[in-house]
């Protein structure tokens, strides 16, 4: 067994095909699956169906998957010990992220101090919804994510804090509203979103005993913007899931506090701290001193 038959295991498993595996190691497509097929006589085991244009995990290709990711992160960890002996920085990072919230308000402005401190280590952001990243921080497919907090499930560190605002089109009676009740937003249609925040907002209403009218449930924010715009329905999104220039991308869209006020933390997360390489350690540190001035500012 070698470092390259798992990291080659772990590819064609993430990526669910052994020409994208071959394509991103950029080796042949027979280097792969001969890699593969010498891991899993090693073992002893299927690790993976073939098809004709895809691949997928056999059950105990499944089990193992985290194994192989811990020992690969275990010898990225090695590897960062042992340049920073040198006085080197060198490396890899797997960074997870969800939505406009991270990949657009806070990512940008932490990778860009994080590149000019540490240019030798590599930079690898794998983008998807709140749940998913959770799952791949779990699964160790990323050594690092962005999370909404609290989550005990894992290691955390704080870095912002923003408010669930209510959107209403501009032509809407609560326009004109400083902020906006629970009990309002129930007075018409409402548009659930799907892109991690239901899980917020659902509860919202269930202990204030409302159940709003929902004919529409969207995962994407864009489209919970333009829904709203045009006056489909009315609608709830983390402040920081927003555009930096809302009104002038919406201008028929206006977002107003809720009343009560409610709040969402955001923070990073990691599986276990103790088995933080040094990369990620400075990705938290680069972080954790910027969280000052990434709190939500929109004109």
């Amino acid at each position: 067994m070698t470092f390259t038959q798992l990291e080659i295991f772990t590819l064609v498993a993430e990526l669910h095909g052994f020409s994208a595996a071959a394509a991103q190691l950029g080796i042949s497509q027979s280097a792969v699956s001969h890699a593969l097929k010498a891991l899993e006589k090693e073992m002893g085991v299927d690790l993976i169906v073939r098809h004709q244009a895809s691949a997928e995990l056999t059950d105990v290709g499944r089990q193992l998957l985290l194994r192989a990711r811990e020992i690969l992160g275990l010898s990225e960890a090695m590897r960062q010990e042992a340049a920073d002996v040198l006085g080197q920085r060198q490396g890899s990072l797997r960074i997870g992220s969800f939505g406009p919230t991270s990949s657009l308000n806070l990512l940008p402005a932490i990778t860009a101090q994080f590149r000019l401190r540490y240019p030798g280590i590599t930079l690898r952001i794998d983008e998807g919804a709140d749940h998913e990243v959770v799952q791949w921080i779990r699964e160790r497919r990323v050594d690092v994510g962005f999370v909404v907090l609290p989550d005990e499930r894992f290691d955390t560190a704080p870095l912002v804090e923003d408010q669930m605002m209510a959107l209403v089109p501009r032509s809407h009676p609560l326009a004109s509203e400083t902020a906006i009740t629970l009990a309002q937003l129930c007075e018409g249609p409402f548009i659930m979103s799907e892109a991690g925040c239901a899980c917020l907002i659902e509860p919202l209403f269930a202990n204030a005993g409302l159940q709003p009218n929902v004919p529409y449930r969207i995962s994407q924010v864009i489209t919970i913007l333009d829904m709203v715009s045009r006056g489909d329905g009315l609608s709830i999104v983390a402040e920081l899931a927003l555009p930096q220039r809302l009104r002038e991308q919406y201008p028929e869209l206006v977002a107003l506090p809720l009343h009560p006020p409610v709040s969402r933390k955001v923070g990073l997360a990691v599986r276990d701290r103790r088995q933080n390489t040094p990369a990620t350690n400075a990705f938290f540190a680069v972080a954790k001193q910027m969280a000052p001035t990434l709190a939500p500012r929109r004109a």
